[in-house]
């Protein structure tokens, strides 16, 4: 089976995983209630209440290692399929808790392959919070940033810079406490 074929079989499966995360990614929050971050910290994963946690995992994976080792044709291809699945992909993602330079990487590639989400703002934050977390690890970041701005898009969809360029900014030190 060919990569292209694999990722059209992956988009089929983040279509309807994207389906049956938007009710939940729909569902008003009430910031007003002075309790809402800890429900929301206190409730089942988007993915584990839609029952697609498996699934989800999976196909991020799959999407992941088609960025990582595909050339900039499926890179796009992968990032169109972030762009149009908006609640895969708020829902889907790594495990939080992480040690290595490879889990450093492979999380640099999600930001990378989001391709500035719905706020470049937030990825840049996301950018800064993996590198400062990576530097007090002992990870030398520089190469990965290299690497994982070498593949990202230079596109600036928001006028606040590049995919690229905003994983090029990791290298700045910012006190995010």
């Amino acid at each position: 089976m060919s990569e292209g074929m694999d990722l059209a079989a992956v988009r089929i499966d983040v279509g309807v995983m994207d389906l049956l995360l938007r009710d939940i990614g729909q569902r008003p929050v009430d910031v007003n209630d002075p309790d809402w971050r800890a429900k929301r910290r206190a409730a089942p994963k988007p993915v584990d209440e839609a029952g697609v946690a498996t699934e989800a995992a999976a196909a991020l994976e799959a999407l992941l290692d088609a960025y990582e080792s595909g050339d900039e044709e499926t890179r796009e291809d992968v990032r169109e399929i972030f762009r149009a699945h908006r609640y895969f992909t708020w829902a889907a993602g790594l495990p939080h808790e992480w040690e290595s330079a490879a889990e450093f990487r492979r999380r640099l590639i999600l930001v990378s392959a989001r391709d500035q989400h719905r706020d470049p703002r937030d990825e840049l934050m996301m950018i800064w919070w993996l590198c400062n977390r990576a530097r007090a690890l002992g990870i030398d970041i520089e190469p990965v940033l290299t690497e994982v701005a070498a593949m990202s898009s230079d596109v600036d969809h928001y006028d606040f810079g590049s995919m690229r360029e905003l994983i090029l900014r990791g290298r700045e030190e910012h006190d995010l406490r």
